[in-house]
């Protein structure tokens, strides 16, 4: 599917500043849809006097006009006159008798699209309603209609959509959350049943038509200078600002606001405020929160635990005087502090995932840390793990310990200068891990199930079953040993 950015570099030779106008439109013109009742398509011109569609956006309040999609549509001849008129005038096109789809009426209107304080008509927006369920206007209906009018009128104007905040990436609240209109003075002259229901349960009692709404929030809202911010917001969508989005609190209810200008041919007439309780959504947002700090402060007190561990290990292996069981021990002391890497950096990450490729350097360097006495090796690391999630984590970094520390162990002969190499490679689902060295080689007879070394058993296990992939170690034909594993990145 194209997207409107490539049908308009397609058949327009539109400015980027005119396409990046288009694009804020199309992010927050569902508000026009749902106010109007109708389907919006954005149509711009070609050289040829066709016309191709290069958005749509259906009504959430009532049917659509198209079953079918139709951006990338071309259309041309009397099917596109109304968008001609538009865009040779530079006026809201709304005279037409309705045209029929099959057994459907609908109303055709055409919104010709400017940018603010330029002349030039980028593009056209039709307004196609359906009406084969149309009705008698009610209040909400009649409100709907006229502020959707306002807004048609400012699309036209260039002032609609506003300028879009930082941080914001979308347009919520929407119609269906809660609708305010303000005439210039400030005072609600409608309110939706959902927006009435937002500020009771702030703590109003009586009904929001009438009321000055900023005084009305500064007085509801909790904390006093977070119910003058809000205030200060409705007062400059009256003076033709666009203030960022809101959020106020009262009585334990949380209220995402978002206010509007009402300017229609540059002339304010007053304001659209929308509202949404998201009590419940914030709640569970603590809830979260809540649980990612415990979630973290596990991992912290795990990782403490096992560095603890490591350390009375390394107590313990100072007090024996057995070779053997000394390098047994200090063995188990770095496979405990390698998987404490990995709860340590889940420690500090909002998630269960962590950057993979910090944790690989600081255990190659801890492997070649212990190794230097015997042997001048050099290690490296090319290509990224990435991010992984814990339950890969944990038995990779243990299976990539054992086979560093093999490799500086028994790849080179004392003294012997040589180099490691960590090789990552991610493709679709699957990690590729290399380790090479450029050592000595693996014996002739050599194969990995029949080793009965305890670190190449706890590769193989870990490999075949926690990480559900697997191992091969090969001797490399210029020398050296290479070590490939293969693993899934599907969770489980």
């Amino acid at each position: 599917m194209s997207t409107l950015r490539d049908l308009v570099e397609e058949y327009t030779s539109l400015a980027p500043a005119d396409i990046e106008h288009l694009h804020r439109l199309a992010g927050d013109w569902q508000l026009v849809s749902d106010l109007s009742f109708a389907d919006l398509l954005m149509w711009v011109p070609k050289d040829n006097g066709e016309y191709v569609c290069v958005a749509q956006v259906r009504p959430t309040t009532a049917p659509t006009a198209y079953q079918d999609d139709q951006v990338g549509r071309v259309a041309d001849g009397p099917e596109v006159a109304h968008l001609a008129i538009a865009r040779s005038q530079g006026r809201i096109w709304r005279e037409g008798d309705p045209v029929w789809y099959g057994d459907m009426p609908a109303r055709h209107e055409a919104v010709p699209v400017r940018r603010l304080h330029s002349p030039e008509v980028i593009a056209v927006v039709g307004r196609d309603t359906n009406l084969s369920t149309a009705r008698t206007p009610a209040q909400l209906e009649l409100n709907y209609l006229t502020t959707a009018d306002d807004l048609a009128q400012m699309i036209t104007d260039g002032s609609f959509p506003p300028p879009r905040h930082p941080g914001e990436t979308t347009s919520a609240p929407r119609i269906g959350d809660g609708l305010v209109r303000l005439d210039a003075s400030g005072k609600a002259t409608y309110a939706s049943p959902n927006a009435q229901s937002a500020y009771r349960r702030m703590g109003l009692n009586a009904h929001l038509v009438g009321e000055s709404l900023a005084d009305l929030t500064l007085r509801l809202v909790d904390d006093p200078l977070e119910g003058g911010d809000a205030a200060e917001r409705i007062l400059g969508a009256l003076r033709g600002e666009t203030p960022a989005r809101k959020e106020m609190e009262a009585r334990g209810a949380t209220v995402l606001m978002r206010a509007l200008p009402l300017m229609p041919s540059g002339v304010p007439i007053g304001a659209l405020v929308l509202v949404r309780d998201i009590t419940e959504v914030r709640r569970r947002d603590r809830q979260l929160m809540t649980k990612d700090a415990t979630i973290r402060e596990i991992h912290h007190r795990v990782k403490n635990n096992l560095q603890t561990v490591a350390a009375l290990l390394r107590l313990q292996a100072r007090r024996v005087g057995v070779p053997a069981a000394r390098n047994a021990l200090e063995e188990s002391v770095r496979r405990v502090a390698s998987i404490a890497l990995v709860h340590e950096t889940l420690s500090m990450s909002s998630d269960e995932a962590v950057e993979f490729d910090g944790i690989v350097d600081r255990v190659a360097a801890a492997a070649v840390e212990v190794g230097a006495a015997e042997a001048r090796v050099k290690m490296r690391r090319e290509g990224s793990f990435g991010v992984l999630p814990a339950e890969i984590a944990t038995p990779l970094v243990m299976v990539l310990n054992e086979l560093l520390q093999n490799a500086v162990e028994h790849a080179f002969a004392p003294g012997a200068a040589g180099e490691v190499v960590v090789y990552a490679e991610r493709h679709r689902k699957q990690l590729r891990v290399t380790v090479a060295d450029n050592g000595v080689g693996l014996p002739v007879d050599f194969t990995l199930d029949a080793s009965e070394r305890l670190g190449l058993q706890i590769v193989r296990t870990l490999a075949r079953g926690e990480l559900r992939g697997t191992i091969n170690l090969r001797t490399r034909p210029e020398g050296g040993t290479t070590a490939e594993l293969l693993v899934p990145l599907a969770r489980k």
